[in-house]
């Protein structure tokens, strides 16, 4: 079977021999990593992402992958400000599965290739009873589009002028490939408001299990509370193997070995689309991540029905919204694991079904 459906790395993206020996110095260094430390996570990785951030460690808290911290936040603000919970159309399915289960009201905004449509927004906002806004502004899950500047700015304002927190999920943002990065939400907006998260799934690899939330500090204390109820000590050994891998400065020469194997799996199914489907369907062209966004002339469940049983498999642009309400003529393809032969050959096969 050729996979365009996860979101993993390619084999190859993974240092394994670099992440065994930060994994055997990090116990070495510290054997206090194998017991039981603080719920917010190994205290020198904080620092470091602290630094990386401006702010100081104690609003850091490291979790178990990005979605369990994801999770954790979802539960706090709805607690805290019940209400409506603004989307963007498609996004993240693993998150709508939370909401559904948190029994909350979701409401999905429309995005073109700029991104999530301000004025939406803002009508949302006009209507009140927002309780906040979860986004993925850069080489967004499963689109690919990134916000552009313009409307980061705007929907900062939005937001301030309204009151409502803002999560931003930033797990793709440093496999870039090309252009200029965006400002972060987080940034322009200061940290009160905008909620910065991210993982080291993309950049190192995803089974350390290794999330990272910049928080105001009340919300922080929350969460890290939360964490310590939940599974009472985060994994220290993988935070402090990512820690080792930061001290000996080798993580954004890896994030950039791994941006280079990438790029030529993107190029190549960018590549291929336009050879075999040119004309016939239209996608998203990311400057980073894992994923691109087709817009199919047939159903994409009675397409992904006849490419599974040719070999190929994706995931249909219906479970990216809520409750399946959109997307039945999109698919998401993800570029990040096939090989570039795999992917000249999956995307030959998806044309020829079509």
């Amino acid at each position: 079977m050729i996979s365009f459906a996860r979101g993993a790395p390619a084999p190859e993206c993974l240092a394994v021999e670099l992440i065994a020996d930060c994994a055997r110095a990090a116990v070495e260094a510290d054997p206090t990593v194998l017991a039981y430390g603080p719920g917010g996570g190994y205290p020198p990785l904080r620092e470091w992402l602290a630094a990386r951030h401006g702010v100081e460690p104690g609003r850091i808290v490291l979790t178990s992958g990005g979605l369990q911290g994801i999770a954790f936040w979802f539960e706090e603000v709805l607690a805290e400000r019940p209400g409506r919970v603004l989307v963007e159309a498609p996004t993240y399915d693993r998150p709508l599965k939370q909401l559904a289960r948190l029994g909350a009201e979701v409401v999905a905004l429309p995005m073109d290739d700029e991104g999530l449509d301000p004025e939406a927004l803002e009508r949302e906002l006009a209507a009140g009873g927002v309780s906040f806004l979860y986004t993925i502004p850069t080489f967004q899950n499963p689109s690919g589009r990134t916000l552009s500047t313009e409307r980061r700015r705007r929907l900062v304002e939005l937001a301030t002028a309204h009151g409502v927190p803002v999560l931003e999920d930033d797990p793709y943002g440093l496999v870039r490939y090309e252009g200029e990065a965006p400002p972060s939400l987080h940034e322009l907006e200061g940290g009160e408001l905008v909620t910065y998260a991210s993982s080291f799934s993309k950049t190192v690899a995803p089974g350390i299990r290794v999330g990272w939330f910049v928080l105001p500090a009340g919300l922080a204390a929350r969460i890290e509370a939360r964490a310590v109820e939940t599974y009472i000590s985060p994994p220290f050994l993988t935070e402090a193997t990512v820690y080792e891998l930061a001290r000996r400065e080798a993580f954004e020469p890896n994030v950039e070995r791994i941006r280079g194997l990438l790029r030529t799996r993107r190029d190549a199914m960018l590549g291929a689309l336009e050879r075999d489907l040119s004309g016939s369907a239209s996608w998203s062209r990311p400057e980073g991540g894992y994923f691109l966004w087709v817009d199919l002339p047939a159903d994409a469940g009675e397409l992904l029905t006849r490419s599974e049983a040719a070999g190929v498999t994706f995931v249909k642009g219906a479970d990216f919204y809520p409750a399946g309400a959109g997307g039945a003529r999109a698919a998401r393809l993800a570029f990040s694991y096939a090989s570039p032969s795999e992917i000249d050959e999956g995307i030959s096969v998806l044309a020829s079904l079509l």
